[in-house]
């Protein structure tokens, strides 16, 4: 194992499948969560899922994440936070600090959070977020894998330079 990828949703997701599968698509967070570990596991990384609809719940995992000690060589997560994305300056924040202690987040949405309601178009995460992808249904969530996996080798390279 190279690493661990912590696949984080938020509220209302785990209503997938089932809430506006015409915006949202089909697939249900457990079929999203499989497709990710597999794509994963392809790289080396495990998948550990965590989903809530209480904002103070993914704080306290996301917390976690920076202050525990890293015993594995990479670390990193996928979010998507849903609507905490436009409104939650607390989760932002517990996402800037687990990136300061080296365990960097992607940030991800089903549908194309910029071509939707003035409300949800801004995000709080993207500022504290290595990149976002949005707008391909399920398949935003194995992009973003992509890209985290990328950055985390990346800066696995950088580190073993110095």
């Amino acid at each position: 194992m190279v690493g661990i990828i912590f696949l984080i949703n938020g509220p209302n997701l785990n209503l997938l499948g089932k809430r506006d599968p015409e915006k949202y698509g089909t697939a249900t967070l457990e079929q999203i969560t499989r497709q990710v570990a597999k794509k994963a596991r392809k790289h080396g990384f495990v998948v550990k899922a965590f989903q809530s609809n209480h904002s103070g719940a993914l704080i306290d995992f996301i917390q976690t994440l920076g202050l525990s000690e890293a015993t594995v060589l990479m670390r990193g997560i996928v979010l998507n936070a849903g609507g905490l994305t436009h409104t939650d300056v607390s989760l932002r924040d517990a996402v800037d600090f687990a990136s300061s202690k080296g365990v960097p987040t992607v940030e991800v949405h089903l549908s194309n959070i910029h071509k939707r309601e003035t409300f949800r178009q801004v995000s709080l995460l993207t500022g504290v977020s290595i990149d976002q992808v949005c707008g391909l249904g399920a398949r935003s969530y194995t992009e973003g894998l992509e890209k985290l996996i990328t950055h985390l080798k990346e800066m696995r390279r950088k580190s073993k330079k110095k």
